[in-house]
């Protein structure tokens, strides 16, 4: 399985501090935001890793990350997305790099508490098809909020009004290769993006989509109050960075 992280985008509710950078270059508490989602793949056991990023700020991830020495890694990929297209937009142009096998791609700003073992070696066991990681929240609203039947996932409605479930989707994701094949035949939403809910829901109506319930807290980074929120979480846990040497091994 190869790990994909994606961390493009203009980062505008977070100006005027991404004026000048990219948002998943932002410090959450001790270290740059883009450090969590890259220790999420490495500690399920992910070390094939490719970074798609955008705008003005691009080759600074390079003068970060390097070839990823700095995380016990061979190499890292990098490739760049033009203009604001939205994540499954972003999430097309690492086709090639997939070469017709499984991914899981995490949201450059999304930062979890433990990890994603289990949920990596239960997606193994299904063979095919798409997993979803859901997280119990007290604002499901502003995100994603699937509508369930038992185990079996019904739909996914974007920020919905009035939410079927109390649960959000988090930006952790595991695809089949057919995902490129639907990225293709998705029209823009009425903001101009290409939605990640919409590949999600066409895995769903094909009845190819599970989910996971993902332990320990789970954060955005993506605004001011939840940029506050991941540093205070991680200043107070250590967030899942301490798992990082030892991530193969347990494997």
């Amino acid at each position: 399985m190869k790990g994909v992280v994606l961390a493009g985008g203009l980062g505008s509710r977070l100006k005027p501090l991404t004026k000048v950078t990219n948002k998943h270059l932002l410090p959450v508490y001790n270290q740059p935001m883009i450090y969590y989602p890259i220790q999420t793949l490495i500690n399920a056991g992910i070390d094939d890793i490719m970074i798609v990023t955008g705008g003005n700020s691009a080759g600074d991830f390079l003068k970060l990350l390097g070839n990823g020495k700095d995380f016990g890694l061979k190499h890292i990929n990098y490739t760049y997305q033009e203009g604001e297209g939205g994540i499954a937009d972003a999430l097309s142009l690492v086709e090639h790099f997939a070469d017709d096998k499984a991914i899981c791609v995490v949201l450059g700003d999304n930062i979890i508490e433990g990890n994603i073992r289990q949920a990596k070696k239960d997606y193994e066991n299904q063979d095919t098809g798409a997993k979803i990681l859901l997280k119990k929240i007290h604002d499901p609203q502003r995100f994603g909020v699937p509508e369930l039947d038992g185990e079996k996932v019904l739909q996914i409605e974007e920020k919905p009004d009035n939410p079927k479930s109390d649960f959000a989707v988090i930006g952790i994701y595991f695809y089949d290769s057919t995902v490129f094949d639907i990225i293709k035949t998705l029209k823009p939403s009425g903001r101009g993006e290409l939605e990640i809910t919409d590949v999600n829901n066409h895995y769903i109506n094909r009845g190819e989509m599970t989910w996971n319930k993902l332990d320990g807290w789970w954060t955005d980074a993506g605004t001011f109050e939840s940029l506050l929120h991941a540093t205070n979480l991680v200043a107070k846990t250590g967030a899942n960075k301490l798992e990082v040497k030892n991530a193969n091994a347990a494997d």
